[in-house]
């Protein structure tokens, strides 16, 4: 089982599920796949997940500007058709199978308003209503307003996955409130694999920071509190200090050792000047707290205070 899908199941194993998972794939990626695979899981392996028959899942998709009140809820068929017989589709696949071929496509208001209507109602079976949106950067701006407002407050036992190839298009307050993986996927590799190194969460985490959000701060707290190991906890701090680092030479005027970095440049300029400092003490603490026996979320909260405290 892939590093991943390992995550994924962990969480559901530990009944710690965030509200919002967003897979970040290169077209074609096999996050589809992968999000089947832990929705079967959540779903107590019922094989109506796997046919895409589930009364509690649905699915969202990109539509032609022009089909006017269509949803994806219409395309139902064609949709499970493609994802059973090439679960690693592409964009262009997904719109040959819908018949919108080079065609301009969007997720609509009409859309988001039909999720809300679902949302407003309890599960047909008690458990987790789920939503998978295949490129929510396809979302237009008052679609992606609305989806901001469930993600703010979320009914109970509601789980969004969602799968972008672009995560830089979406909402800042979006990204904030979704823990997110980067997939890769070689060609010829059996499954997708986890880059621990991916900036997802960190991205997150300073977005909210910046915008003093506190809450989203330390929902992304929380769901570094429930990574799967501690080499994976530790592996975030590592990554983290590395940026900040960089943060505080771009900081300091030294561009060329700071690299060519548009987020750490927007970074720099964003936060204190004492900040990096006292950013790599909270990082460095955390890291070595992590070994011990400590509670993980009290951990990762008392660390997201003291970057609240000091950006």
């Amino acid at each position: 089982m892939s590093d991943l899908k390992q995550t994924l199941f962990a969480m559901v194993d530990s009944g710690r599920v965030p509200h919002a998972i967003l897979l970040h794939e290169d077209d074609g990626g096999g996050a589809v796949s992968l999000a089947m695979d832990f929705l079967g899981h959540l779903y107590g392996g019922n094989p109506r997940v796997a046919k895409m028959i589930h009364p509690d899942i649905h699915y969202i998709f990109p539509l032609i500007l022009s089909s006017g009140d269509s949803v994806s809820e219409q395309y139902a068929v064609q949709w499970r058709s493609l994802v059973a017989e090439n679960p690693r589709f592409t964009e262009v696949e997904l719109y040959e199978s819908l018949g919108f071929e080079g065609k301009n496509t969007v997720i609509s208001v009409k859309e988001a308003n039909a999720l809300l209507r679902v949302l407003s109602r309890y599960s047909l079976e008690g458990g987790y209503t789920s939503v998978l949106i295949y490129l929510p950067e396809k979302m237009n701006p008052t679609a992606a307003n609305k989806l901001l407002k469930i993600l703010e407050e979320p009914p109970q036992q509601t789980l969004f996955v969602m799968i972008t190839h672009a995560p830089e298009k979406l909402l800042p307050t979006i990204l904030s409130r979704c823990q997110l993986f980067r997939l890769d996927y070689s060609e010829g590799a059996s499954e997708v694999v986890l880059r621990f190194d991916d900036g997802g969460a960190l991205d997150a985490l300073m977005s909210a920071l910046i915008a003093k959000d506190l809450s989203a701060a330390l929902e992304v707290g929380e769901q570094l509190a429930a990574l799967p190991s501690r080499d994976s906890m530790r592996s975030f701090c590592r990554f983290a200090a590395e940026k900040i680092r960089r943060v505080f030479l771009m900081q300091q005027g030294l561009v060329q050792l700071a690299g060519d970095d548009p987020t750490i440049a927007a970074w720099a300029s964003s936060c204190r000047k004492t900040f990096p400092r006292k950013a790599l003490e909270a990082l460095d603490k955390a890291s070595l707290l992590i070994g011990r026996n400590v509670n993980q979320k009290i951990l990762f909260t008392d660390l997201v205070d003291r970057l609240y405290i000091n950006i």
